[in-house]
């Protein structure tokens, strides 16, 4: 029914009502997160960590209720069936579009434990949701360019150790770690800059997938490797918003991890070179598995 407004009424509401659930959610978000910061005790911290995770589980909740009862979207997903709440995973996925992440988030909220993605260090300055992302214990990344580099050696492997701290936390955590591989967005142009042997995606980054399983040993029950297709799009997220966004296919498989994926990338050659053929061959069955998506 409310699907049916007409566009001029229904974005506008759709945005409002965004806005509100934000405003709802991160007031009592910050209330708890101001405890967790002056209360030392382990105990408190822990459940207040958790209260933390039920509210930002219950502000997902309504915006992809929203997003079901404004738009006309059609959903295709498969492989949810045998995903554990209490499991932990790295979830790997193509990247297309900003929509990526309320996809995810709608189809994995509450069915895994609470998808944290790596964040660029200057989104803590968004207003509202930065210091909300923060006191959900997303870690922040500070990334350096190669001319930084050279102008400053001492900073060479800092993003590596922040990694490292962030993993160290989520170890004591029930955790979803969210990583898109191709560290990007896949446009036409890049995927010509960077002459991609693949047809549908940009060329994969195996170190931070290997860091991550490396950092968090034992503690990752499996992988997740998500599949994301927009058969008419990629799409904007003021096309969700305005209902643009015609269909959505996602396919998810669940991916052991054994001991040949868990080594020192940086350091040892041999392990480096097994396992970025083992992520080039991930990907190259990504490509095909969305070739067969797009003509469903």
């Amino acid at each position: 029914m409310l699907a049916k407004l007409p566009g001029f009424i229904r974005v506008p509401l759709v945005m409002l009502l965004l806005a509100l659930n934000i405003v709802v959610h991160v007031t009592p978000l910050f209330l708890l997160t101001l405890f967790k910061v002056i209360l030392p005790i382990r105990g408190i911290r822990l459940a207040l960590s958790r209260g933390l995770v039920l509210i930002a589980e219950s502000w997902i909740a309504v915006n992809s209720g929203m997003f079901d009862w404004f738009t006309r979207t059609r959903w295709q997903v498969d492989g949810l069936n045998e995903l554990r709440y209490d499991g932990n995973y790295l979830v790997l996925c193509n990247h297309q579009s900003w929509v990526d992440i309320p996809v995810l988030q709608k189809i994995f909220n509450r069915r895994i434990p609470f998808l944290r993605f790596f964040l660029k260090s200057q989104l803590i300055w968004v207003p509202l949701l930065g210091p909300a992302w923060w006191a959900l214990d997303f870690p922040f990344m500070k990334r350096y360019s190669k001319e930084t580099l050279a102008a400053h050696p001492e900073l060479q492997g800092k993003d590596m150790e922040a990694t490292r701290r962030a993993c160290e936390k989520f170890r004591h955590m029930p955790v979803s770690v969210m990583n898109f591989v191709e560290g990007t967005r896949f446009t036409p142009a890049k995927h010509d800059k960077q002459k991609s042997a693949y047809r549908y995606l940009l060329r994969p980054k195996a170190g931070g997938v290997a860091f991550v399983l490396d950092a968090m040993g034992d503690a990752l029950d499996a992988m997740l490797d998500v599949t994301i297709v927009y058969p008419d799009g990629p799409y904007t997220m003021m096309d969700l918003i305005a209902g643009r966004v015609s269909e959505i296919r996602v396919h998810v498989r669940e991916l052991p991890i054994n001991a040949a994926l868990r080594g020192d990338y940086e350091a040892d050659p041999a392990f480096r070179d097994s396992f970025q053929a083992w992520v080039n061959t991930l990907w190259a069955d990504k490509d095909a598995q969305i070739g067969g998506m797009r003509t469903r």
